[in-house]
């Protein structure tokens, strides 16, 4: 079994180009199984090193990651001809760095980060689930991933306060 994808559909793509290789989340989204955790996991390395950044300077990339993903996702959709096909992981990459938005240093809060996003990616609890089925578009494609996010964001906060 081989780690890339065999799909024929994603033979339209580059990861020469700039836009397929952000919205393949570095190339992440290649992968023939769980294409959308390792997405999350390569914005990991991404959200350390912001992590060093002062707060502020962390929101305006997190928030110029999630609008340039709206035409990042929309344009790779387009390519491809499909909608939100799997291995379009830019929307991934976004909602983790929400979802550590002001997280405290130590090595389990990065963890505990990527548990609660993939959670809240994968079960899809109202109303993520209603914009993944009824939001079209690279505005679609990001609009679950980003509410996951901040719902996941929510609730990592709320664990760095009760701990």
């Amino acid at each position: 079994m081989s780690f890339f994808s065999k799909d024929k559909t994603l033979a339209a793509l580059s990861l020469r180009n700039p836009i397929h290789f952000l919205a393949l989340g570095f190339g992440s989204g290649l992968a023939a199984i769980v294409p959308g955790t390792f997405g999350t996991l390569a914005a990991v390395p991404l959200y350390l090193l912001l992590s060093l950044l002062p707060l502020s300077t962390y929101v305006f990339v997190t928030l110029i990651v999630c609008v340039a993903g709206i035409y990042i996702c929309d344009k790779t959709c387009r390519d491809l001809g499909v909608h939100d096909h799997k291995a379009i992981v830019w929307d991934e990459v976004a909602g983790y760095l929400l979802t550590m938005l002001a997280a405290p240093v130590g090595w389990q809060w990065p963890l505990v980060g990527f548990v609660l996003f993939r959670f809240f990616d994968i079960v899809k609890p109202w109303p993520i689930r209603w914009l993944d089925r009824n939001v079209k578009g690279g505005f679609g494609v990001m609009a679950d991933d980003i509410l996951a996010g901040v719902v996941a964001c929510l609730v990592l906060q709320l664990l760095v306060f009760c701990f």
